[in-house]
């Protein structure tokens, strides 16, 4: 017992040497922000203690007819912010997520389609060998220009060509518009399904700042963590294109998220996921992610203005070179500054994935702490003293 009594005080006193942390440090890392103080309310309650396997009106367990109501909330704010026909709310985060919509739409060996994760795409996206996209389906990855771009007529051979039964298109670090058009004609063409993976970029779409996928793609999903300010979760949108209402594909991923892939729900969660959903609906969250689309090209800008070769911007994240495998080395030289950030490869890196030659930067986590031009002037001139070495 008073071995269990200290294990539980040396937790708690490391949760505030990271909340210290987070409080001193800058946090670059694209994809990290900080959550509402409603979520982290909602993240130690009771609902925590609620086994509520099954969907809402359906559990297998009595006792959820309140959390009922929370996950139907959950999934009509889904609905509503992102104008997709069915939401399911349940997923555990984006890879579990991602595979419950290929378990849904592929069987085994058959082709998906993905952006390469060393161009910015995802490790479920068919990355080969070290994923399940990659091990269980027959995986096309297409690549990006010299700039970091897409290239769709080289994209839309391949699809032509090869005629994948799912194309997957998202990023975890690719700085450009996606266009949404040209991949849902891609997908029509050979009558694939495109799901739209848009973790990275659904506080955008949500903000007014980023072309909704919506009209064009069957499937989207999204974690909820990122931009969003939520907390770790996924959500699956499916939308009321033909294809998707033919096949009644809101029921087929239900069954594969549950039972197919997961037991219990984190009811915890999806009611911190309903929170921020209402949040991200709100005009002042149309004016945050504004701000952090203008504080990503201002210090995209900075940066240029320094000579370092950027990739990037037009959402809230950049690529930027520091030297053929020195990425780990500057990011870890900026940690100890305070300044969090992530190695990450550039386009057709020299030095591989093990090695990156660049640093990834994005802006959602300090916009929200208010940072604006001087801040960010201040940073670039920080990043280009380790990067340049001066």
């Amino acid at each position: 017992m008073l071995k269990e009594e200290k294990m539980k005080d040396e937790i708690l006193d490391l949760i505030n040497k990271e909340e210290e942390r987070q409080g001193k440090e800058a946090t670059l890392i694209a994809s990290e922000n900080f959550t509402y103080p409603e979520v982290l309310e909602v993240l130690g309650s009771c609902l925590t203690n609620k086994y509520a396997e099954g969907y809402p009106g359906k559990r297998y367990y009595q006792g959820n007819r309140i959390v009922d109501e929370i996950e139907q909330i959950a999934i009509e704010r889904t609905k509503k912010l992102f104008g997709v026909e069915a939401a399911n709310v349940q997923a555990y985060s984006g890879s579990p997520a991602n595979a419950a919509i290929l378990m849904a739409l592929a069987q085994p060996g058959e082709k998906i389609a993905g952006l390469k994760l060393s161009a910015g795409g995802h490790l479920t996206h068919g990355h080969p060998k070290v994923t399940f996209s990659g091990q269980y389906f027959e995986s096309l990855q297409f690549d990006v220009d010299e700039e970091g771009r897409i290239d769709y007529e080289e994209v839309s051979k391949l699809v032509e060509s090869e005629r994948p039964k799912v194309l997957m298109v998202g990023s975890t670090a690719y700085p450009w518009i996606i266009d949404w058009e040209k991949f849902g004609k891609m997908a029509e063409s050979v009558g694939a399904w495109l799901v739209a993976d848009i973790s990275h970029l659904s506080g955008l779409i949500a903000g007014g700042v980023h072309p909704s996928p919506v009209p064009h793609a069957h499937i989207i999903m999204s974690t909820t963590h990122k931009m969003l300010r939520g907390p770790r979760g996924a959500v699956i949108g499916v939308t009321s294109l033909g294809l998707a209402k033919d096949n009644d594909l809101g029921t087929k991923i239900d069954k594969v998220v549950f039972p197919g892939l997961q037991g219990g729900p984190h009811m915890n969660n999806i009611a911190g996921i309903a929170i921020a959903l209402q949040k991200a609906g709100e005009p002042e969250y149309k004016e945050y992610a504004q701000k952090v689309v203008v504080n990503a090209k201002f210090l995209a800008d900075e940066l240029k203005k320094a000579e370092l070769k950027v990739w990037g911007t037009e959402n809230h994240l950049m690529v930027v070179g520091v030297g053929e495998g020195r990425g780990k080395e500057v990011a870890q030289e900026l940690e100890k500054e305070g300044i969090i950030v992530n190695a990450n490869t550039i386009p057709h890196d020299p030095a591989g994935p093990f090695k990156p030659s660049g640093i990834r930067l994005g802006t959602p986590a300090m916009t929200v702490k208010g940072w604006g031009e001087k801040e960010w002037k201040e940073m670039a001139i920080e990043i280009t003293r380790k990067v340049i070495g001066s």
